[in-house]
């Protein structure tokens, strides 16, 4: 699948700086050279969330010997998208990986534009109006089995029996899987549990994602009626559940990734967060990249399920019990493995 536009990218430059980032070698043009660029969503590479999990796969998999040559383009503004990933395709380089839903529909044109490169989009998934590209795989997460693991900590945890969850709108599929599965995971660990969600649907969808004065609210409505853990997610609005939630003296958990580091402030009473592993899913799909270009293996395509977890319990490992922590450890694999089944719908009703 190597290179159809190296003769063109000889006659450009020797150096390219892509807007807002590293710069990137020509030598990708070369045929033995295997290069992976990244670009990002709109923010910075090293932000101690989703574009720095996918840097750090692809730095790993330049470790393990996979990449020979990795850059990357931080996006400054969404226009930006289409323009980032054409700079690396041009540049011939044999893998783009793109990070984040906005980042969707210009991964998926770009696939469609240079079929001779492979496409990775982490924490992406395929539309039900798109169609299977070769050169084109989603890395998705399971929202359902996110949501379970939280459920089952607070549940775990709770002193008070009732445990809560702060959700952006359930209008978006994947934020109303997070919210059934953290019931099914607090029932699973004690029906007796009282597991409340609440959904944000009073604004527009996208305004759901970025309330944090209706995130605090709920959090202190659901601590005022007796919840001592709370979950939140949903961007801003979930950042500012779990700030809220600790401030009021709760447990939070957090979503995606460790919020321990993204929210200082709440870190003391951080429980932990569920993550979705991109590093390691970017990891197994450029292997995967490499080996279907030397004719080794074959590339994955359409969705493809990345792992989950835990994050460390930092400040409050104190906190769980032996049995608890070694329960916990088993779920992730359990529910990937279908051994245990959240049951909750994959379509809305």
């Amino acid at each position: 699948m190597k290179k159809l536009r190296a003769a063109m990218a000889i006659l450009l430059p020797i150096l390219l700086v892509a807007p807002g980032c590293t710069s990137v070698s020509l030598d990708c043009a070369q045929p033995e050279v295997f290069c992976v660029g990244l670009v990002t969503d709109v923010g910075r590479r090293d932000d101690r969330a989703y574009n720095q999990a996918a840097w750090e796969g692809i730095q790993q998999a330049k470790s393990d010997g996979v990449a020979d040559w990795t850059a990357s383009i931080e996006t400054i503004d969404v226009k930006d998208y289409a323009e980032n990933i054409r700079v690396f395709a041009e540049a011939g380089y044999d893998v783009i990986v793109t990070v984040g839903y906005d980042l969707s529909a210009a991964t998926y044109a770009a696939a469609g534009q240079y079929s001779n490169i492979y496409f990775i989009g982490a924490d992406q998934r395929q539309s039900e109006n798109q169609n299977n590209l070769p050169n084109l795989v989603w890395l998705v997460f399971p929202e359902d089995q996110l949501g379970f693991l939280a459920g089952a900590l607070a549940a775990s945890i709770t002193q008070t029996g009732q445990v809560g969850a702060v959700c952006s709108s359930d209008a978006w599929l994947p934020m109303k899987s997070y919210g059934d599965g953290f019931i099914a995971g607090a029932l699973y660990i004690n029906p007796d549990v009282k597991a409340t969600v609440t959904y944000h649907n009073d604004v527009g969808l996208d305004e759901t994602f970025t309330d944090p004065v209706w995130g605090a609210a709920t959090a202190n409505s659901l601590v005022d009626s007796g919840a001592d853990i709370i979950f939140g997610v949903g961007d801003t609005t979930g950042s500012s559940t779990l700030v809220a939630a600790v401030t009021r003296g709760a447990y939070a958990i957090g979503a995606d990734i460790d919020q321990y580091y993204a929210l200082p402030v709440a870190a003391p009473r951080m429980l932990t967060s569920v993550l979705k592993m991109i590093a390691p899913g970017v990891v197994d799909l450029l292997r995967a990249a490499k080996n279907a270009q030397t004719r080794t293996g074959a590339f994955a395509t359409g969705n493809y399920p990345g792992q989950i977890g835990f994050a460390p319990y930092h400040e409050l490992a104190s906190l769980v019990p032996d049995d608890v922590r070694q329960q916990m450890s088993t779920l992730p694999q359990a529910l990937l493995s279908g051994k245990i089944q959240t049951k909750v719908p994959v379509t809305t009703p």
